[in-house]
C-alpha cells in the first residue's frame, strides 16, 4: 500500500506544490509516518492552520509540502485552507481517487471511473489506457479509448468494430462479454448510433453485421425497395469498403459476407438481375459467381464483344474476391478475344513463305488466345461451368482453324521443292546468321534452347522481358527443320556444315559425322567449332552456379548454349501431356530466371531460341485425326507420330514425303510426314501433343534478340483527373472520371495509385478506392475510369471549405505513399444532403 501511496503522490506532486490528504476513516496514520518523499516537507493539520498557512505561504513559498490530516475534510466554512486546496492538489486514498491519481486525471472524471469499475480493476487494462491517454481527453474520448483496451484495437470506432466483428466471425463472444462487464455496452452502442446510424431494441454485433451487408447492397444495387432497406448511414458504406480490403479482417469479412448472404436471401435477389448492374460490387462471393455464370453464357452465346469483356474483367480485378475466380475471368476473357479474332481473320495465303510470314505476323495470335484459355480452364477446376463453353472454343480451335489452316498450309508443303521460306531464315542458317555476328565484333553471346518452345509463347516472352527495366530484346521467326524433333532441331542450331540423319533406328542426328545427342556432344561440337572458347550447359546446370562460378564460366568462353527441357519433357509422356500448357506459363518464369542469372555474371547479348514448335489439341482426339495409311517402305528406320524415317518409303496419298536434299540434309535417310495436323498410330505415346510434322505450329520457331542496358527504360503511365462541369461539391457523393493518358505497353507500365478526399489538414473525408490503371487500347474513351466516392461524416466539419481530391502512390517497397496528383474542391453541402441515400 506504501508504495502505490508514494507512486500517486509523487505524480500528484509533479503538478502541485501542496498536496492536501485527510484520512476520514484514520487507518492510513502509520502510512503517513513511514512516508518518506524527496523535497517534500510533512506538516500535520492540527488545529494549526492560520500558522501553516502563514508558513507555506509566506515563509516557504518554494518549498513542496504533504498537509496530512487524521480525519475527514472540514466544511468548507470551517476550513482555514479551504483557498490553498482549491488552488493545489488533493490526494485521496479511496481506490477510485488512487485509480485517478495513478492515471493522472482530475477529479471531474470520478464519475466516469466509478461507472466502470470493473474495467479499471485489471492492472493490464489500466496500463494500456493510461499509454493512450491525452492530457486534454474528454470523458467521451477516454471511453472510446477504454472500448479499444478492451478490443485490442486503435482508438477508432471503424477498428474497434473491425474486432468485434472478426470475434463474431470466429464464433467468439469474449470482446462482448468483456464491454458488458465493464458497462462500456452503452456507449458503445450509443456510437454505433452517432457513427453509423445504427439503431435497434435489440442491438447485437449480429444483428449489425446483417444490417450493414443490406444496407450497404441496396445502397449500390438499388431497387424497388432501396429506400426501406437502407437504414445505415453512408459512412457505413465507408466502413464496409475498408474492413473487406483490410488484410488482417479479409477472413472474418469473408465467413460473415457468407452468412449474411444466406440470411438475406442474397442469391434469389442475383438471379433477378442483369450481371451489367453488379460489376462495381464485391460485397459477396456469390456477386462474382453470378458475373463469371452470366458471362461464360454470354460469351458462349456471343451476345458480347470481346471489347466489353475485358472492360468487365478489368473492373473486377479491383474487387475483393477476384483473386479466388481470375482464373475463371481471364479465361473468358481469352474466349472472347479468341472467338473475336478468329471471325474476323482470313487464313489465305499464296506461298509457303507468305503462310510462314502471316502466322509469325497475327495467326500465331490464335495458338496464344487458346493456350491461354485453356490454361485458365484447368487452373480453375470448374470444368462443369465452363464446359459448354470449352467445348466451343476446342471446336473451333481444332476445326475452324488449325484443321483450316493446316490444310491451306499442306498444298504449298505438297507443292515444294525445297524445304525453305525465303526471307524467313532457315535454323541451320541460325550459328551463322544469328551467332557470328557477335564473334565478329568481339562480343560474347549466349544462346538459351527451350525445347519445344513454339512462336507464340517466344512472343508472350518478348512483352515479359521488355518489362523488365533496362532489357531490350527483338523478335524474328525462323523456320525449324524438317522433321520438326527435338535431335534435329538441336543439331541445327550448333555451328555445322552438314547435317545427317543417322542410318539406324535412333533418330539421332550427326553434325559434320559427330553425334549432336546429348549436352556433352553439343559442347564439344561447340568447343570444336569455336577452338575450346565454346560450351554447353543444362538450365539447372547453370542455376546451381554461384555468381563466381557463373562468371567463370562466361569468362572462358565466347559462346554458351544454354538447354531448357519443360514443354517437350511433359507433353512428350502419355501420362503428363495434359499439362503442356502448365509447361509452357512454367518456362516463361524459368527463362526470365535464366536471362537474369546470365546478366548477373556480365552477360549483355542473349540469344533465345527452340528446336522446334508443337501441336497440342486438349480435347479427346478423334478417328478423322489420324491417317488413314500408315507409312510403308524398303526399310523403316524410327517411327513418331507426326514424322517417319525409313528409306525407299512407298508413296501415300494422306502422306507427304521428302528426300534428304530436299531437307538441306546429306545422307540416304527419307523422311515422311501426314498431311495437315494429322497423326499416325503409335502404342504407348501421346497423341495430343505432337510434333515433328510440317504445320505452322511445329516448324515457325522464335528467335529473341536479348540486350541488357545501362540505363533505365521504362516508365509509369500518366494518369489525369478530368475536371466536371462543376468544382463545388454539394452532395454525399462525388463522381469522378479519371484518364490514363497513354496505353500500357512493354516500357509503359501499369501505375497503381490510392484514390481519396481529403481536407486541408489532411484528415480522409470518404472511401479510398486502390485503382490500377494498365489499360492497352488505343481509343481514349476506353482508358476512362468512373469512380464514386462516398462522403465521411466528417465531411460536415470541412463545409464551406475547400478540399482536395487526391492520388497517391506508394514508394516502391515501403508502406509509404506520395502524393501523385490533386484536384481542389469547395464543399457546400446543405442539408438535403443528408438524404442521399
Amino acid at each position: 500500500m506504501n508504495d502505490r501511496i508514494a507512486q500517486a503522490l509523487t505524480k500528484l506532486f509533479d503538478r502541485h506544490r501542496i498536496v492536501f490528504w485527510y484520512d476520514a476513516r484514520q487507518d492510513l496514520r502509520a502510512d503517513y509516518e513511514a512516508l518518506e518523499l524527496p523535497g517534500v516537507e510533512k506538516l500535520e493539520l492540527l488545529n494549526n492552520e492560520y500558522g501553516i498557512k502563514y508558513r507555506i505561504l509566506r515563509l516557504q513559498p518554494e518549498q513542496k509540502f504533504l498537509l496530512y490530516r487524521e480525519g475527514a475534510q472540514p466544511a468548507d466554512l470551517d476550513n482555514w485552507l479551504l483557498d490553498v486546496q482549491l488552488a493545489q492538489g488533493e490526494f485521496r486514498t479511496d481506490q477510485v481517487a488512487i485509480w485517478l491519481a495513478e492515471l493522472e486525471l482530475g477529479l471531474e472524471f470520478t464519475e466516469l471511473v466509478k461507472g466502470h469499475v470493473e474495467f479499471f480493476q485489471a492492472i493490464k487494462r489500466k496500463d494500456a489506457l493510461k499509454r493512450l491517454l491525452k492530457a486534454d481527453d474528454t470523458a467521451a474520448q477516454i471511453r472510446l479509448k477504454m472500448l479499444a483496451v478492451c478490443t485490442g484495437s486503435e482508438p477508432r470506432m471503424d477498428a474497434v468494430l473491425e474486432n468485434l466483428l472478426q470475434e463474431l466471425a470466429e464464433n467468439r463472444e469474449e470482446k462482448c462479454r468483456l464491454l458488458e462487464r465493464c458497462r462500456l455496452e452503452s456507449f458503445f452502442w450509443e456510437q454505433m448510433t452517432r457513427c453509423y446510424g445504427y439503431q435497434s431494441d435489440e442491438p447485437s454485433i449480429r444483428d449489425f453485421a446483417i444490417e450493414l451487408f443490406k444496407s450497404c447492397y441496396a445502397m449500390t444495387a438499388g431497387g424497388r425497395d432501396t429506400d426501406e432497406s437502407v437504414r445505415l448511414s453512408g459512412d457505413a458504406l465507408v466502413f464496409l469498403k475498408r474492413w473487406k480490403d483490410s488484410r488482417q479482417f479479409e477472413e472474418g469479412f469473408e465467413a460473415l459476407s457468407g452468412e449474411c448472404a444466406e440470411v438475406l436471401g442474397i442469391e434469389q435477389d442475383l438471379t433477378k438481375r442483369d450481371f451489367r448492374e453488379l460489376v462495381e460490387l464485391d460485397y459477396f462471393r456469390l456477386i462474382d459467381q453470378k458475373i463469371v455464370s452470366d458471362l461464360v453464357r454470354a460469351v458462349a452465346a456471343r451476345t458480347v464483344s470481346s471489347g466489353d469483356v475485358a472492360i468487365w474483367v478489368r473492373q473486377r480485378r479491383q474487387g475483393h474476391w477476384y483473386k479466388q475466380y481470375h482464373h475463371l475471368y481471364e479465361a473468358v476473357d481469352f474466349a472472347a478475344q479468341f472467338i473475336q479474332m478468329l471471325g474476323e481473320v482470313k487464313l489465305d495465303m499464296t506461298s509457303l513463305a507468305e503462310g510462314v510470314q502471316r502466322y509469325s505476323h497475327s495467326w500465331y495470335r490464335l495458338d496464344q488466345l487458346y493456350r491461354k484459355f485453356t490454361y485458365h480452364v484447368r487452373m480453375s477446376n470448374q470444368a462443369s461451368l465452363m464446359g459448354s463453353l470449352t467445348d466451343q472454343i476446342e471446336n473451333l480451335y481444332s476445326n475452324t482453324y488449325l484443321l483450316k489452316l493446316g490444310d491451306h498450309f499442306q498444298t504449298f508443303v505438297d507443292r515444294a521443292s525445297r524445304w525453305d521460306a525465303f526471307p524467313v531464315g532457315c535454323q541451320k542458317d541460325f550459328f551463322e546468321h544469328w551467332v557470328q555476328p557477335f564473334l565478329r565484333k568481339d562480343k560474347k553471346v549466349c544462346v538459351i534452347i527451350s525445347d519445344a518452345m513454339r512462336y507464340e509463347i517466344g512472343e508472350e516472352l518478348l512483352g515479359l522481358v521488355r518489362q523488365e527495366d533496362r532489357y531490350a530484346a527483338e523478335l524474328e521467326p525462323l523456320l525449324s527443320m524438317l522433321p520438326s524433333y527435338t535431335q534435329l532441331g538441336m543439331a541445327a542450331l550448333l555451328p555445322n556444315k552438314a547435317l545427317a540423319i543417322a542410318d539406324n533406328e535412333t533418330g539421332t542426328v550427326l553434325v559434320d559425322d559427330q553425334s549432336s545427342q546429348g549436352t556433352a556432344n553439343r559442347s564439344k561440337i561447340l568447343q570444336k567449332a569455336l577452338h575450346g572458347r565454346g560450351t554447353a550447359i543444362t538450365a539447372e546446370g547453370l542455376m546451381q552456379l554461384d555468381r563466381d562460378a557463373s562468371r567463370e564460366l562466361l569468362k572462358h568462353n565466347d559462346v554458351l548454349y544454354i538447354y531448357h527441357n519443360r514443354i517437350d519433357h511433359t507433353g512428350d509422356k502419355m501420362h503428363s501431356e495434359g499439362q503442356a500448357f502448365e509447361a509452357a506459363e512454367h518456362t516463361l518464369e524459368d527463362i526470365i530466371r535464366l536471362i537474369k542469372k546470365l546478366t548477373a555474371a556480365n552477360a549483355n547479348n542473349i540469344l533465345v531460341t527452340a528446336d522446334h514448335g508443337f501441336i497440342y489439341q486438349h480435347r479427346a482426339l478423334e478417328e478423322s485425326d489420324f491417317s488413314s495409311v500408315d507409312a510403308k517402305g524398303e526399310v523403316i528406320l524410327y517411327r513418331d507420330r507426326r514424322f517417319v524415317l525409313g528409306k525407299g518409303l512407298s508413296d501415300a496419298s494422306s502422306l507427304c514425303k521428302f528426300t534428304p536434299e530436299q531437307l538441306g540434309l546429306v545422307g540416304e535417310v527419307e523422311v515422311q510426314l501426314p498431311k495437315s495436323i494429322n497423326r499416325l498410330r503409335l502404342k504407348g505415346s501421346g497423341s495430343r501433343f505432337v510434333h515433328g510434322g510440317a504445320a505452322l505450329q511445329e516448324v515457325v520457331i522464335p528467335v529473341l534478340k536479348i540486350n541488357k542496358k545501362r540505363q533505365s527504360d521504362v516508365t509509369s503511365v500518366e494518369v489525369d483527373i478530368l475536371r466536371g462541369a462543376s468544382s463545388v461539391i454539394t452532395s454525399g457523393q462525388l463522381a469522378v472520371t479519371l484518364y490514363q493518358s497513354g496505353s500500357v505497353t512493354d516500357k509503359i507500365q501499369p501505375r497503381v495509385l490510392r484514390a481519396g478526399i481529403y481536407t486541408e489538414t489532411g484528415e480522409l473525408i470518404s472511401d479510398c478506392h486502390d485503382l490500377t490503371f494498365d489499360l492497352t487500347s488505343d481509343n481514349p474513351r476506353e482508358r476512362e475510369l468512373q469512380v464514386r466516392f462516398v462522403l465521411t461524416r466528417k465531411a460536415d466539419d470541412a463545409n464551406g471549405q475547400e478540399v482536395a481530391l487526391r492520388l497517391e502512390e506508394k514508394h516502391a517497397g515501403t508502406s509509404h505513399y506520395k502524393e501523385y496528383k490533386s484536384l481542389r474542391y469547395m464543399m457546400r453541402r446543405s442539408f438535403t444532403s443528408d438524404f442521399d441515400f
